[in-house]
């Protein structure tokens, strides 16, 4: 259930250095490594929700026009799109987690989001504690740390009990399924939960080798709720659903165990 905004209080501080789960007793232990987002959608939470530790794999490399430092909501003119500004001219391979912001931005958001949702439900009641993300958010250099504070911050809203630790906290070797498998051993995971994206390059036999099985999220299936501004849209931010909806909003992005789909081809 979702906690009330006007007692929340976003968490400052860091998880501590990652024990592995399995040392806790856990004898199944769900891992997802996954790029941050900025506010990302319903989907993403559903994923991190399902597992007992996500890992934020901001070593990997930045792509732009990607889900990294922008999303979307809905408006009264139609989607509208939400980016940060970054530094990326001449910085084609650096990592998601050097990525610098360029200009200030989160003035700009907030009152694009109070603009859009001012009359959404749940509005008056959600705005004190997103406003002060902003502010905060306002303050930090670096991409990786704004997406963390909002990541932590709704996971925590959304009454997630999921483990979130930097991919910092793992020794990391090779790359693409080599690098994600050394962290998921660090971690002590025996089951991966991965995004269909991924398909195209991580290699489940060798996951498995390693005594490690990988399941595959399947996004169909979720159910439309009362939006704003016109036709439904699924792939917009989850700040729309928590504003639309409030504390029923888990109910929109809650286990279906009919979206795992672990032999999907």
């Amino acid at each position: 259930m979702i906690s009330s905004f006007d007692h929340y209080k976003h968490r400052q501080d860091r998880w501590p250095a990652a024990t592995p789960l399995r040392l806790s007793g856990q004898s199944h232990v769900q891992i997802c490594i996954v790029q941050s987002c900025y506010i990302p959608w319903k989907g993403f939470f559903d994923l991190i929700g399902r597992c007992d530790e996500y890992v934020i794999f901001d070593s990997a490399q930045y792509v732009k026009r990607h889900w990294h430092n922008r999303n979307r909501i809905k408006t009264a003119n139609g989607v509208e799109w939400l980016t940060i500004p970054v530094v990326s001219k001449g910085r084609f391979e650096q990592p998601i987690d050097e990525v610098e912001i360029e200009k200030p931005w989160a003035e700009k958001h907030w009152r694009a989001v109070e603009l859009a949702y001012r009359r959404a439900p749940f509005f008056d009641q959600f705005a004190p504690t997103l406003k002060a993300w902003y502010e905060r958010a306002d303050k930090e250099r670096r991409l990786t740390d704004v997406n963390e504070l909002f990541l932590r911050g709704i996971a925590e809203l959304l009454g997630l009990e999921t483990r979130i630790v930097r991919d910092t906290a793992y020794p990391a070797e090779g790359v693409k399924t080599a690098r994600l498998l050394s962290i998921a051993k660090a971690a002590g995971a025996n089951r991966y939960l991965s995004g269909p994206s991924a398909r195209v390059y991580l290699d489940e036999a060798q996951l498995a080798s390693a005594g490690i099985a990988t399941e595959w999220m399947n996004y169909d299936g979720y159910s439309q709720y009362p939006q704003l501004h016109g036709s439904f849209e699924h792939a917009v931010s989850v700040v729309d659903l928590l504003l639309n909806t409030g504390p029923a909003a888990t109910h929109y992005i809650g286990p279906d165990t009919l979206r795992i789909a672990p032999d999907a081809r």
